[in-house]
């Protein structure tokens, strides 16, 4: 069950809204635009805002869907892994997003759908990331800076807000953001990373 789970999650995570959003609108490969991302922050360079509005909530509600299916079946399959469905499915579908099959493997960066996911396994975690987030970039206008640190800061509000298993699966999806966010640490750290509605 949690392996059916995982790859349902998984391929639930890998449905590239933001390229399909863009073609859709005329606008092109959106992996060609700006940072080459696939994300609502590289849509946000299109210029056009409530495209890249719809993909922030569709990448993050695909996260948190993921989490609320796996509830939703776990009592019918296996009602004493409730919470290991949930977590198997909050990890693979942001693993999905960052790795799409369909995309030869080149995903995004993984912040909505994470933040989707926490929201649907423990809103309080998540209400905590995403405060974080708009903290971190209403101060410093960076979107990388203020995704890393919340999901950094998720797996520690996890340990007093959530449980064991929830705290690990942030250390996990930081590990993984983290990762996929080399690129902009680098221009973090030299001072190349554009801000908030800068173009790439």
């Amino acid at each position: 069950m949690i392996y059916a789970v995982a790859l349902g999650a998984y391929l639930l995570g890998s449905i590239p809204f933001g390229l399909l959003l863009t073609r859709l609108a005329g606008l092109g490969d959106l992996r060609q635009i700006g940072s080459g991302n696939i994300g609502a922050t590289n849509v946000l360079r299109t210029g056009n805002k409530g495209l890249a509005a719809l993909t922030l909530l569709l990448d993050g509600g695909k996260g948190a869907a993921a989490v609320l299916l796996a509830r939703a079946l776990a009592p019918v399959f296996a009602p004493d892994l409730a919470t290991e469905a949930a977590v198997a499915a909050g990890a693979a579908a942001v693993i999905g997003h960052l790795f799409p099959v369909w995309l030869k493997f080149r995903g995004g960066k993984g912040v909505a759908t994470a933040l989707g996911v926490w929201l649907a396994l423990s809103f309080p975690v998540g209400a905590a990331a995403c405060a974080t987030w708009l903290a971190v970039a209403a101060l410093a206008r960076y979107s990388s800076l203020a995704s890393l640190v919340a999901l950094a800061a998720a797996p520690v509000y996890a340990v007093w807000l959530a449980d064991p298993p929830r705290a690990w699966l942030g250390v996990l999806l930081a590990i993984l953001i983290a990762l996929r966010h080399h690129a902009n640490i680098r221009r973090l750290v030299t001072g190349r990373e554009p801000r908030i509605g800068q173009r790439a």
